[in-house]
Order: structure tokens, then sequence, then C-alpha cells
């Protein structure tokens, strides 16, 4: 007997879904069994904007330091921080 799987609810959010899945066994409302490997070549991780108060000389050497490179600032700070932290 093919056991048919519940349906899933809407979600007003991306962190409500985060904390339904969290909670929630798959295997309720997915039948594995059914599913292929897929890639994601161009998905793009979410991102947040912050507000950081850097000292003038340190961002104009910053500045100087992308341009050399032919990047934005803010990538090439983005750059490093993913360096440094790993």
């Amino acid at each position: 007997m093919k056991k048919s799987n519940e349906p899933v609810q809407r979600f007003a959010s991306e962190a409500e879904e985060r904390a339904f899945w969290e909670r929630e066994d798959s295997t309720r409302h997915v039948d594995w069994t059914k599913a292929s490997r897929v890639r994601f070549p161009n998905l793009k991780p979410t991102t947040t904007a912050i507000s950081l108060r850097l000292p003038v000389d340190l961002l104009e050497r910053i500045k100087i330091a992308a341009n050399k490179r032919d990047v934005p600032y803010q990538s090439l700070i983005k750059i490093w921080l993913g360096e440094k932290v790993g």
C-alpha cells in the first residue's frame, strides 16, 4: 500500500521554514526513494547589510588596495574577512 505524504504548509518567512524543518521529520512530507541529485551552480548565499565604522585612513588604504586589484572595496573586505575567518 502506497503511503501518501503530508502536504507542507506555506511559510511566511525563511526563518519560519527553517524552524519547521528543524523540528519536523522530512519523511512525513517527502518520498526520498524518488529523490534525485541536483546542482544549483548559480545559488548565492543569503546576505545581510551591516554598518561598520572604520577610521578614515584605514578605509582609504582599503580603497587603494581594492583599486590596485580592480575590485570594489566592499568585495575586497568580504574576501579578506572570508580568508581570515576560514
